[in-house]
């Protein structure tokens, strides 16, 4: 499947959610094509680091930090291969293209991973781990960032991005109050999965409830 071919799934017409005068929850999960369109930052800077040959970018950060999002939001732009490492069960091969996305590349072994940086291919790197001194090793062009840190501000846009993006038809869309937001950052800091989850729940209660107050009441509690 090409990508970019999963839009056209992006916004089922489901009767759920539309008195919320939305398509879905907007904190669910997102086809890999749908996430570029919702994501927030600024990659100016690590498009131009593809430039040069044989280039490595590299995201490094814990669980939910945004790895996975940036490294979408980069193939959206430059496309290519993208290559997933499962935790469980066989590793995929990697194919042999210009450029390459690369997801939890700490799950390959050393030697594999040795094997790989010697080869001429561009590569987007998402990993727990910190490959620098491998990637210097093989002579590559490094760029490198350590996906950390949520402003209220990057949580807010986010939010009103996953929202518009559930849009259902012209009209109001329910809004998540900044106290709210704040809490959930006091509460998982810069954990963006977990306050998208806990944002998933409060949005399936509001559906569950539709017709019971409304969308800001819910969000307040």
């Amino acid at each position: 499947m090409a990508f970019g071919s999963e839009l056209v799934r992006c916004s089922p017409k489901e009767l759920s959610f539309a008195r919320l005068n939305l398509t879905r929850n907007p904190f669910g999960e997102l086809p890999l094509g749908c996430r570029p369109g919702v994501t927030v930052g600024d990659f100016e800077e690590p498009l131009r680091g593809l430039e040069a040959p044989r280039a490595t970018l590299l995201f490094t950060g814990e669980a939910g930090r945004g790895k996975t999002t940036s490294l979408l939001r980069l193939r959206a732009d430059r496309p290519g291969p993208y290559v997933y490492f499962p935790e469980d069960g066989p590793l995929p091969p990697i194919p042999r293209a210009p450029l390459i996305y690369l997801d939890e590349l700490q799950r390959l072994g050393w030697w594999a991973r040795r094997r790989l940086f010697a080869t001429d291919a561009r590569l987007v790197i998402a990993s727990h781990a910190d490959h620098r001194a491998e990637v210097r090793r093989a002579a590559r062009p490094l760029w490198s960032r350590h996906v950390t840190g949520l402003s209220l501000e990057r949580l807010e846009a986010i939010v009103k991005a996953r929202v518009e993006a559930s849009r259902r038809v012209a009209g109001p869309l329910p809004e998540v109050p900044r106290l709210r937001l704040e809490a959930l950052l006091s509460c998982y800091r810069d954990d963006l999965r977990s306050i998208e989850a806990a944002l998933y729940d409060e949005f399936q209660r509001m559906d569950r409830d539709r017709g019971e107050g409304n969308a800001r009441d819910h969000l307040s509690r």
